[in-house]
């Protein structure tokens, strides 16, 4: 009688797996954070061209304000509002800046409800080179935005009869809008990474959009305002960012030695506005680098 051969159980390997992670480095290469953060501009991007309503209407809600108020003040008398021909002429840099300020105010909301939908946690769990790319990309597709629509306004100030600067001025204006939306972006992506939801974050723009409006001379000039709010408006970063261009609009030989703002203390000249618009898109990007690091981390 032959014994039954019994099968031997197949030897089982009771170690887990050892799942390869590649490192992710906030030193990254140079050509892996491009090409991280172009891949993400690029997101933004395609999300703007399935839904165009953002740039339709970040473009006609600042023609409305040079159309509207420019109707309402056209009969105000000469020399009211500085050394301007007409109040479109004055009111053009003031919705230059603002129009830029609200779109960099509002880079937050794009990462805010990728955080709500689980699709930022996604982005930090990926094998990036550097997660730095993220707030890179919101940056610069914030700037291109603000860019666009910089440029329908001065064509539309053009056509109203405000005029247009010279090719420095306009290069001047870039790098004022530039400066600006670096700043603004920087405290609206460190908001984003803070509260917690989007509707802390949607009731803090509101709050301080307005006010930052109204407390600064976009609308009228320093010399306009009772002596309490002329302190304020010279506190306020959009003036340094609304006087230079403005002056751009009413000389046409400036210099960075020309004074474009006399703030209670002091003469502001057009490199200092620029220097001060500099050191607060420095100190913004300061202030939130330690922020986003512990959150990266």
């Amino acid at each position: 009688m032959s014994g039954t051969v019994t099968p031997s159980k197949p030897e089982i390997n009771w170690q887990p797996d050892v799942v390869s992670q590649v490192p992710v480095s906030d030193k990254a290469g140079v050509g892996e954070f491009v090409q991280e953060t172009l891949a993400l501009t690029k997101r933004l991007f395609i999300q703007l061209k399935r839904r165009p309503s953002t740039l339709i209407a970040g473009v006609i809600q600042p023609l409305m304000w040079l159309i509207l108020f420019g109707a309402l003040f056209q009969n105000a008398p000469k020399g009211l509002f500085g050394e301007s021909l007409s109040y479109a002429q004055f009111l053009s840099a003031g919705v230059i800046v603002f129009t830029a300020f609200a779109g960099a105010l509002n880079a937050g909301l794009p990462v805010m409800f990728d955080r709500e939908f689980g699709f930022l946690n996604r982005l930090l769990v990926a094998p990036l080179a550097s997660r730095f790319s993220i707030v890179a990309a919101s940056a610069i597709y914030i700037v291109a935005l603000s860019f666009i629509q910089a440029v329908v306004i001065v064509a539309a100030s053009a056509v109203m009869g405000a005029g247009v600067p010279n090719i420095a001025g306009l290069g001047a204006i870039a790098l004022i809008v530039f400066l600006l939306v670096i700043g603004m972006t920087a405290l609206s992506l460190g908001l984003a990474f803070v509260l917690p939801g989007h509707i802390e974050l949607i009731a803090v723009i509101f709050v301080t959009n307005l006010p930052l409006l109204f407390a600064s001379t976009a609308l009228a000039p320093l010399s306009f305002m009772p002596k309490w709010l002329q302190l304020v408006a010279s506190l306020n970063p959009l003036s340094y960012a609304i006087e230079p261009i403005r002056y751009l609009y009413l000389h046409g030989d400036w210099s960075l030695g020309s004074v474009v703002m006399e703030a209670p203390w002091a003469s502001i000249t057009f490199g200092g506005a620029v220097l001060v618009l500099f050191a607060f898109a420095a100190a913004a990007l300061v202030l939130i680098s330690p922020l986003l690091r512990r959150r990266f981390a």
